[in-house]
């Protein structure tokens, strides 16, 4: 599955096979989490505080975009935070 961005190591994915609230995926290093598109809080996984400030201050500046990803089923490459 495609990266729609990269930065300081964190990897942030969308699966459309998967149902449910909007959502996207973080992954840094072994850690994972899984972000709610609408209020941007991780609804699950490990991620360490640091990384999820900093996947949450991402996705506020692109919750619109992340939101049209999840609706049309298009990926689209956002930048990171660098």
């Amino acid at each position: 599955m495609p990266v729609i961005a990269r930065f300081y190591g964190i990897l942030i994915k969308m699966y459309f096979n998967e149902h449910g609230i909007p959502h996207f995926h973080a992954i840094y290093n072994e850690f994972n989490g899984v972000f709610e598109i609408n209020h941007l809080e991780m609804m699950e996984g490990d991620l360490p505080l640091k990384a999820r400030s900093l996947v949450k201050e991402w996705a506020l500046l692109y919750k619109n975009e992340l939101q049209q990803m999840w609706d049309t089923k298009t990926i689209v490459k956002l930048p990171g935070l660098e």
